[in-house]
């Protein structure tokens, strides 16, 4: 079975804020259903949801939490009277890309992997088991997952964010081995440091400039640009794309 973008109901994890904004505004303009999920900004995910009209349903769900998405997804799909074809996990939990701030190796606990790993693979297995069992009936679905060209390249040694994201490939390829035969495709888009998300905006200039200065397209990426790279992957043009770890960043890392 094949789905245009159009036809697909899609579910974005993170979504009131930077690059999950972008993702839903993307997937909205291309006519698909929205899930526009959020934990704590429920006020700037409202707005968005009411801004873009009756295409989008905004619902609260921590996504760590396996029955808060669960009932999640059960009400998107009474709203819509459809299930959930297109996940893009891209929730972020309580993490700044602050040099300043970041803990080095002397001050870092097992609990700042913890909280990155439970945000990123927890996160992302909650959502997949949520929407699994309706993808395998449609014998469709795709799977897109945000990464990092930060654990390729770390321009900052972001250590914990950095390694969750490094073991997200892992989770992405064993879940593309699996599903495919299902009709389920499974990639993952690695932007480097965007330009600019909430996230980010505490970065200095200086990294911004360094960034600049040694990507050949000479430019930061932006929360555009890694969106429109989802709709490729969830389009009928990425089908025979699968396990895949696409980086998003102006030729910066060339992997």
């Amino acid at each position: 079975m094949m789905m245009k973008l159009h036809e697909q109901t899609v579910l974005v994890t993170g979504a009131s804020r930077g690059v999950g904004k972008e993702l839903v505004k993307a997937f909205v303009k291309e006519g698909a259903n929205v899930v526009l999920n959020y934990y704590k900004s429920e006020e700037k995910a409202q707005h968005l949801a009411k801004c873009l009209g009756p295409q989008v349903i905004a619902l609260k769900a921590d996504i760590r939490n396996q029955k808060e998405v669960q009932q999640m997804v059960e009400k998107a799909k009474q709203y819509f009277r459809t299930p959930i074809t297109t996940i893009v996990n891209n929730a972020l939990i309580d993490f700044e890309f602050n040099p300043l701030t970041q803990k080095n190796v002397f001050e870092l606990q097992w609990t700042d992997y913890n909280k990155q790993f439970e945000g990123t693979i927890k996160g992302a297995l909650n959502s997949i088991q949520a929407c699994i069992q309706d993808m395998k009936e449609l014998e469709f679905g795709r799977i897109i997952n945000i990464g990092t060209n930060l654990f390729q390249h770390p321009v900052v040694a972001y250590h914990e964010y950095t390694t969750a994201k490094a073991a997200l490939l892992g989770f992405t390829r064993n879940m593309a081995k699996e599903l495919g035969e299902y009709g389920i495709t499974v990639n993952m888009m690695s932007g480097g440091l965007l330009k600019q998300t909430d996230a980010s905006k505490v970065t200095t200039p200086e990294v911004f400039q360094m960034i600049e200065a040694t990507t050949p397209l000479q430019s930061v990426t932006t929360p555009k640009e890694l969106a429109d790279v989802a709709l490729f992957f969830a389009s009928p043009w990425g089908r025979a794309i699968t396990g895949q770890n696409l980086v998003v960043d102006g030729g910066l890392v060339m992997d």
